[in-house]
């Protein structure tokens, strides 16, 4: 199967780079697979994992940003990225259950978008671990 070359850039870090087979990532317009040779795309990301297929399988769960696929390769600008060795699930089910209390109490001072954020990241987290 041929390969493409796959960046997983934050704006702190270069968190993945390696020869990929096949992406997989949650775009804002639906899921989205992404082969060598695919049309060139601009796409946003949503909160979710990215799994990597190829040599070395890999997932990493990312918290928005965009993709961009061109001739010479693709990367994924991501506003925080974590691989799935980096992920300490302790604290992200901490924070899974911090973000359904503050759904369930879901009072005046509660920010909803906030706090469901937080549990989709947390969640996503927690796939990338498994």
């Amino acid at each position: 199967m041929k390969t493409f070359l796959l960046e997983v850039i934050t704006p702190e870090r270069l968190v993945y780079r390696g020869q990929a087979e096949m992406l997989i990532a949650r775009g804002t317009e639906g899921d989205l697979g992404v082969l060598a040779g695919h049309a060139p795309l601009l796409t946003g990301l949503r909160i979710g994992v990215i799994r990597i297929k190829g040599p070395y399988p890999e997932k990493v769960a990312v918290a928005g940003g965009f993709l961009s696929v061109r001739r010479d390769g693709v990367s994924v600008l991501a506003d925080t990225a974590e691989r799935s060795a980096e992920i300490d699930v302790m604290r992200a089910r901490a924070a899974k259950e911090r973000a359904e209390a503050r759904l369930r109490a879901a009072g005046a001072e509660v920010n909803i978008t906030r706090a469901e954020a937080a549990l989709q990241r947390a969640l996503a987290r927690l796939e990338a671990a498994e």
